[in-house]
């Protein structure tokens, strides 16, 4: 791959050399200045040459790939076919680009289709009849389409691969490869990825012509405006020290990541049991579920989401103020992605990992991929870690004492939160 790092990137959408009707839409969305990722990737975009951008979700990454393809857009009466392809790791991640897509495109009359999984495709086989000019999905439902000839590409003109590594991580490399491969040589493809790792490097330099490589991610994770903290603490202590730190933050919105559906429900019931305010989010749900769950974590009408990695990775609110991973990630990356839900364009952000005394390794190897030393942290009046006689396995928090809980958090104003100390 070529580099490409702009020397002086635009300081404004004008000087991106946008239509005036892109501008209006811009300025009705809000978009006063382009993020970094927007300042690198729009002009490349237009040039019409193929490009890796690296950067973390949160910051205007979809608007990056949105904008050049809505000024490129021809209309339905000179093209009837689909002209963009963006292919996403998540149903939800797809209903976001999809909704991104059309506030962008206000002033326009685009017609934009997000099909996946979970719902019935006889709706989607339909609005696909109607014409559409930009497809967002997932690779399996995006495959099934094709399979049935409902999807035809003989007019598309740009692919994108929304959060690259996430769709490798889950299993969809040769969905993609497929896609990839009955698409039309002579397409623009733009890639954007929060990690370049080398299956990511090796799809690029097989599907992709010559691209050009813009990274916009930190040399390290560690961004201001997250602050980054850990606890070490016995396994069956994690569910009050979770509700004690509830109370003390008062968090205008928090993701509490777990490893397993399982756990994620578990976890759901009993903080369910506190507080209405708290809903889960997994694979195993109805899509219906997911999506009146997503519709309330959008709309502000949600404080606590508990949820899996796979799921996790499809969120993108701007109100995410807290992070709490009160399993510790299986892997180094899924840490990166974690902690990039909140801290979202600039905003504040903090997060919380728990890490039983067992997982002393993992934490360091966290560490040593994000280069940075989370903070210790302590909380008043709780020992976190009982002291044991040698050789005496951990308890496991399978159903702890309900008559012991904590009360209730209480979700009012958030206190004022001093960076340093905990």
């Amino acid at each position: 791959m070529s580099e490409n790092q702009p020397n002086t990137p635009p300081q404004t959408f004008e000087e991106l050399g946008l239509s005036e009707r892109t501008l209006a839409a811009l300025k009705k969305a809000d978009y006063l200045t382009p993020t970094p990722i927007q300042a690198g990737l729009i002009p490349v975009a237009l040039e019409g040459v193929d490009a890796v951008g690296q950067a973390r979700t949160g910051t205007g990454k979809t608007a990056a790939f949105a904008i050049p393809i809505l000024e490129g857009l021809q209309s339905p009466r000179k093209v009837s076919g689909p002209q963009a392809l963006i292919l996403t790791p998540t149903r939800e991640l797809a209903v976001q680009v999809r909704d991104e897509v059309v506030k962008l495109s206000h002033g326009r009359k685009v017609h934009c289709v997000a099909i996946y999984g979970g719902k019935p495709i006889r709706g989607q086989i339909e609005k696909l009849r109607l014409g559409a000019q930009i497809i967002v999905g997932t690779p399996g439902r995006v495959l099934d389409h094709m399979s049935r000839g409902t999807l035809q590409w003989s007019d598309l003109k740009w692919v994108v691969l929304d959060e690259a590594d996430r769709m490798l991580d889950i299993g969809f490399r040769p969905d993609i490869e497929k896609i990839l491969r009955r698409c039309p040589r002579d397409r623009q493809t733009l890639l954007l990825s929060a990690t370049v790792p080398p299956p990511i490097a090796r799809l690029a330099q097989r599907y992709m012509q010559d691209p050009r490589a813009l990274d916009f991610s930190p040399k390290g994770l560690s961004v201001e405006t997250i602050d980054q903290f850990y606890f070490t603490v016995d396994r069956e202590k994690k569910y009050e020290l979770l509700v004690r730190l509830l109370m003390r933050e008062k968090p205008r919105q928090a993701i509490i990541f777990c490893r397993t559906k399982r756990g994620t429900d578990h976890l759901h019931r009993r903080l369910s049991k506190l507080t209405k305010q708290a809903e889960c989010i997994h694979g195993d749900m109805q899509q219906s579920g997911r999506d009146r769950v997503m519709r309330k974590l959008r709309d502000g009408n949600l404080r606590l989401l508990v949820a899996t990695d796979v799921v996790g990775r499809g969120i993108d609110v701007t109100g995410i103020s807290h992070i709490f991973n009160y399993d510790i990630p299986q892997f180094c990356d899924d840490y990166v992605h974690r902690v990039g839900r909140t801290g979202r364009m600039g905003r504040e952000g903090v997060a919380y990992t728990f890490v039983t005394p067992e997982e002393g390794p993992e934490l360091t190897r966290i560490e040593q991929r994000i280069n940075l030393q989370l903070v210790r942290g302590e909380i008043r009046g709780m020992d976190l870690v009982a002291t044991r006689v040698e050789g005496t396995p951990p308890a496991v928090d399978d159903d702890a004492d309900e008559s012991k809980k904590p009360e209730p958090p209480p979700f009012g104003r958030r206190r004022p939160r001093h960076r340093r100390a905990l």
